[in-house]
């Protein structure tokens, strides 16, 4: 079966365009040894974003066009350059081509920012949030801690933050300065796997014991105004998940965000199967245009469509940065991965198009 275009060519590409911009690198800063942080020149187009949100950065490495997507460290009512941070990964393909090349005046292309990992501000607001961070998982929360400490004067912030050892902490210095300008509101709390002798604040791993002793030096605001944030490797984000649990925490009040696929008690989806060499015609509805093709059961709807040259938006492949995400109109759809999506959206009908196969002959998404 064809797939169908029910636009012209030129209009499809006069939008596709649209969707892709450029930034030019303002300076590149060495955050650690193997983090650094790339703050771009504010560009003539509009970049509107939200703390917390990402941008997909697009380049091309050694004839291969590599996208991957890379959390903003700024707040777009603090800083009057936007920023990102990237931390060398074994192997990894971007994150070391970046560190190892990029360079001021150097322009790369991106999609507009996204993610739904935010907060919406309210300077009539008084709450407590309570962040849990570790290691590149702190790049949002920096954002998100400007935006919260600048326009929520009644509001304020508890940070527990883990990394491997002192020179590995990003933004160390950065968070020194905001505990001192908002003296009271902004507390640090460091956690090192390896601390150094003269180390006074805690170490270890942030399990249960961990965390009630450090929740216990907190102030407690009450489940009402309190909010808590995450974001950092799998095994952390469970061991705090687990004792917020057991602790009696809303879920409705519990935020996180993945960089990685989780592997820990990874349950058996129950969407449905789709039947080995079965396949299932998948109607698209993005960007004005309308989309139907036939998906084989050993790809996903995203791989399928960029087969057929269909530019649908993506970043992480994984079902992690929802960059790919769609509403699910009609008929099922199983996802192999759904830790990028909240309770709520799955509720609503949400589906990653990265993870996503057909079940069934009637599925139609919305994405945008």
């Amino acid at each position: 079966m064809a797939f169908n275009f029910f636009k012209k060519k030129e209009n499809k590409e006069d939008k596709k365009s649209k969707r892709y911009k450029e930034l030019t690198v303002r300076q590149v800063i060495n955050a650690t040894a193997d983090a650094i942080v790339i703050e771009f020149e504010k560009p003539e187009w509009e970049l509107s974003y939200t703390a917390g949100q990402f941008l997909t950065l697009i380049t091309d490495i050694n004839g291969e066009s590599v996208r991957r997507a890379y959390s903003l460290c700024t707040s777009p009512l603090v800083d009057e350059y936007p920023a990102v941070t990237v931390k060398r990964v074994e192997n990894g393909k971007m994150s070391n081509h970046l560190n190892d090349n990029l360079k001021a005046g150097d322009k790369i292309q991106v999609l507009e920012p996204m993610g739904n990992f935010t907060t919406t501000v309210d300077a009539n607001k008084k709450r407590h949030l309570i962040m849990f961070a570790g290691g590149s998982g702190i790049t949002p929360m920096m954002g998100i801690s400007k935006s919260i400490l600048h326009a929520e004067p009644d509001s304020i912030i508890s940070l527990i933050y883990a990394n491997r050892n002192l020179e590995s902490v990003i933004f160390k210095s950065e968070f020194d300065k905001l505990e001192d300008e908002y003296e009271g509101r902004m507390h640090v709390i460091h956690v090192l796997d390896d601390a150094p002798i003269n180390w006074q604040g805690e170490s270890g791993l942030l399990n249960e014991e961990m965390l009630q002793k450090i929740l216990d030096r907190i102030p407690n605001w009450g489940n009402d105004q309190t909010q808590y944030l995450m974001c950092g490797p799998e095994g952390m984000m469970k061991n705090v998940e687990q004792y917020l649990e057991n602790f009696g925490v809303d879920k409705a009040n519990v935020f996180k965000e993945s960089f990685v696929q989780g592997t820990i008690d990874k349950a058996e989806k129950k969407t449905g199967e789709t039947a080995e060499g079965q396949e299932y015609e998948v109607t698209i509805l993005f960007d004005g245009e309308e989309y139907k093709f036939p998906v084989p059961s050993d790809k996903s709807i995203l791989e399928t469509a960029l087969d057929l040259d269909i530019d649908l938006p993506f970043s992480c492949q994984s079902g992690l940065c929802t960059a790919c995400r769609g509403k699910l109109l009609s008929g099922t759809v199983r996802m192999e991965e759904d830790e990028g999506l909240s309770d709520a959206e799955k509720d609503e009908g949400f589906v990653l198009n990265c993870v996503g196969h057909p079940t069934s002959a009637d599925v139609k998404i919305e994405i945008g």
